[in-house]
């Protein structure tokens, strides 16, 4: 079959590797039929990951077909179409009977962390995937819904809904501010609709990803670049602050900006992916009496969002702005890297 291996800082090939074969009695081979890319797998190739080797095939989000499923399996069968979770999860350990899946304690991969696929194993940016403890991980799909719609619930989604949204603890009436309007972001946009906020502020420094924010449901946005953007904000709420403020960029610059909104009382939502230590001025936000939240996704309301976008009550195919074929994936791959240029926001590779 055919993978994009990871070959080093910078580098990167679509190239011939051998297939995957089931290990254990709980694996399932899938045929891909869709993938794509998300940031990470940017900081990967860029260095930022050096747990990864080299060799490694890279991505954790598709979708695919079961061509042929392990000693173990009894709810999963050759030719079911399935969406892969991006956290791989044995259901069995202590975190995973608690719902976090993130954290799950089985050594495969490695113990304690649950994102393994393109990370410690190899991943979904291939035509072949061996997907442990399938029962647990994956997700068939119902019928309508599209790869388009089903490639966004294997992470962002989720992410922003569970990380953002239900760390942050969204209620009726709030008013929640979103840093970043990115992907991530704007699953965050999207899904904070759920739980009824009298207003979603959307902030970022491009006016083109404020002006798509709109058509994901922010009912306001301020540019970043603004020096009185901060003003702004707060002319949107009662002067005191938002009631929950949602970080989906990952630097100091913009965290630091989520704990100067954010109201007495409130909440901080970290989603972002930090390369670097932030400052926190206790000094300051030590009375405020506010929480701040954080954390990898468990992708444990992934079942739930897929019945919201099978009825189309969430619709995710929004995100893709450009496909490719699995032939085409390094191009993919520059497309996506160069988001602002190409006004993308995710690439459907199939």
């Amino acid at each position: 079959m055919k993978a994009l291996v990871y070959k080093g800082p910078g580098q990167k090939s679509w190239e011939e590797v051998p297939d995957p074969r089931i290990q254990h009695p709980t694996d399932v081979i899938v045929k891909m039929v869709a993938t794509t890319i998300c940031g990470t797998d940017l900081h990967i190739l860029k260095g930022d990951v050096p747990e990864v080797q080299v060799g490694r095939i890279l991505g954790h989000e598709g979708i695919g077909v079961i061509t042929e499923i392990g000693s173990g399996i009894t709810q999963l069968a050759v030719g079911d179409r399935v969406i892969l979770a991006c956290v791989s999860s044995c259901g069995r350990c202590s975190n995973c009977r608690k719902g976090l899946y993130s954290h799950c304690l089985d050594p495969e991969g490695i113990a304690g962390i649950g994102w393994i696929f393109g990370y410690m194993i190899d991943g979904t940016q291939a035509e072949l995937v061996r997907v442990p403890f399938a029962e647990n991980s994956v997700y068939k799909v119902p019928e309508g819904v599209t790869d388009a719609e089903g490639i966004l619930l294997s992470d962002i989604l989720p992410t922003g809904f569970e990380i953002g949204v239900q760390y942050g603890n969204v209620k009726p009436g709030d008013v929640v501010a979103v840093i970043g309007a990115g992907p991530v972001g704007l699953s965050v946009v999207m899904t904070a609709r759920l739980y009824g906020p009298s207003k979603i502020i959307a902030i970022d420094l491009d006016d083109a990803r404020l002006a798509r924010a709109k058509d994901f449901g922010a009912t306001d946005t301020v540019n970043s670049g603004d020096a009185d953007w901060r003003e702004k904000v707060l002319a949107l709420t009662d002067g005191l602050g938002v009631d929950v403020a949602i970080e989906a960029v990952g630097i100091p610059q913009t965290f630091t900006m989520a704990t100067v909104i954010v109201r007495p009382g409130g909440n901080v939502a970290n989603i972002g992916v930090h390369g670097k230590s932030v400052d926190l001025a206790l000094n300051e936000l030590w009375i405020q009496n506010i929480d701040i939240s954080m954390g990898l996704v468990n992708t444990n309301t992934l079942g739930m969002l897929l019945k919201l976008v099978a009825e189309h009550k969430l619709p995710a195919d929004k995100f893709v702005t450009h496909e490719f074929s699995f032939d085409h994936i390094v191009e993919a791959y520059d497309v996506f890297g160069h988001a602002a240029e190409h006004d993308a926001l995710k690439v459907l590779i199939h």
